[in-house]
């Protein structure tokens, strides 16, 4: 009786959070468009003899991993894709969060985590790609995002894209950046919510440098979760946080100083994250829209439902290169009940498709989603 009194309520999933205006469909136009732009001149903005991505353009390494959805998960958290227990091959792609390819000390320790899981049943959301069997994970090295609204993203993505040129002007540079950042480019005074997002960029100078396969991934934005909504996280098992040897980074001693300390961990042993879900309890504490405030684990813990393991495995010095940077990901090859929800989240729909489909174009590479993990990995597939 005094478990049914207690048992904690859940926010039920509501549609109203993928809905958008007439403004918002023209300002996604506007992101894609500079998204494009950049793209078409990321090899010279890099000094490299490819295009990139429009973020996360360096990759670390792309290792064979396997996916474990766990049996017996509390009926709330399995849902959708966790619905079912059971072990999928999977593939990951580790990378700086920058949108150039420079030497490490030049980019900063904000880092991505991409999962790709095979045989997943059920129609998926991103556009022409309904049958696909894979379902896709974006996560970032820090809990909150630098922005809110499709309406402010218009421009601040253009300001993400050309953050190395501010920094590498030092303190001047730094100037410039609040100035645009807080007044968009000058034409309006500073807002509450220019503020807020500028704290929130500032957040991702501060994250502590150290191995890659320590740091905690998250979704940042919110997603739905069958019959309710929710956050992701990947965070590193305390059993292989214990095997990591190699944790001192040195960003200033040789130009590539994180890909080699992954690398070598994963020649020498496997490595796992748990896949935890934090359910919204509360909108007031946890807001669905705003994706710049962090939802406490005091208010609403995280629980796993499934285990990422990264298997000890042969990797070449350049961490699986042609793979890693032709595999596409989008947190949209998902199914229905596992969709990304909130304002700015939608306009991610169309802003991955278009920069995977102009970055593949431009390197002259066909476009084409694996369907198995041995077929990534085929010399012939990319």
């Amino acid at each position: 009786m005094l478990k049914k009194l207690f048992k904690p309520k859940y926010v039920p999933y509501d549609p109203k959070y993928i809905e958008l205006n007439a403004e918002d469909e023209k300002n996604i136009r506007t992101i894609t468009d500079d998204i494009k732009s950049y793209i078409a001149r990321s090899d010279k903005a890099s000094n490299i003899d490819y295009h990139t991505r429009d973020a996360h353009a360096k990759g670390y390494c792309a290792l064979k991993a396997k996916f474990e959805i766990l049996d017996d998960i509390p009926k709330e958290y399995a849902q959708g894709l966790y619905a079912k227990a059971g072990i999928h091959d999977a593939v990951i792609r580790l990378s700086n969060g920058s949108s150039r390819v420079f030497a490490d000390r030049k980019l900063g320790f904000a880092q991505g985590l991409a999962i790709k899981v095979f045989d997943v049943p059920g129609k998926k959301l991103a556009p022409g790609e309904e049958d696909s069997t894979t379902f896709d994970y974006n996560f970032i090295n820090h809990p909150v995002f630098f922005c809110n609204r499709i309406e402010e993203y218009t421009y601040l993505s253009r300001l993400f894209l050309e953050l190395p040129k501010y920094t590498e002007k030092g303190a001047i540079g730094k100037a410039q950046l609040a100035f645009n950042w807080l007044t968009n480019y000058g034409s309006r005074l500073p807002t509450k919510e220019s503020i807020k997002t500028f704290k929130a960029i500032g957040g991702f100078t501060r994250i502590e440098p150290k191995n890659t396969l320590l740091y905690d991934f998250h979704s940042q934005g919110v997603v739905r979760h069958g019959d309710y909504m929710a956050k992701i996280r990947a965070t590193p098992t305390a059993a292989s946080v214990k095997k990591v040897t190699r944790r001192d980074v040195d960003v200033d001693a040789r130009e590539e100083a994180l890909r080699p300390l992954i690398v070598e961990e994963i020649r020498e042993h496997d490595y796992q994250f748990d896949i935890q879900i934090q359910l919204c309890r509360n909108l007031k504490k946890q807001p669905i829209e705003e994706i710049t405030t962090q939802w406490q684990e005091s208010d609403t813990p995280f629980v796993t439902v499934a285990r990422l393991t990264l298997p000890c495995q042969d990797v070449p010095d350049d961490g699986n290169f042609e793979i890693m940077e032709n595999l596409s990901f989008t947190p949209f090859r998902c199914l229905e009940e596992n969709r990304p929800i909130g304002n700015l989240q939608q306009s991610r729909l169309k802003a991955y498709q278009v920069a995977s489909e102009t970055r593949h174009k431009l390197n002259d590479v066909k476009r084409r989603e694996p369907k198995s993990l041995k077929e990534t990995f085929a010399k012939s597939f990319f």
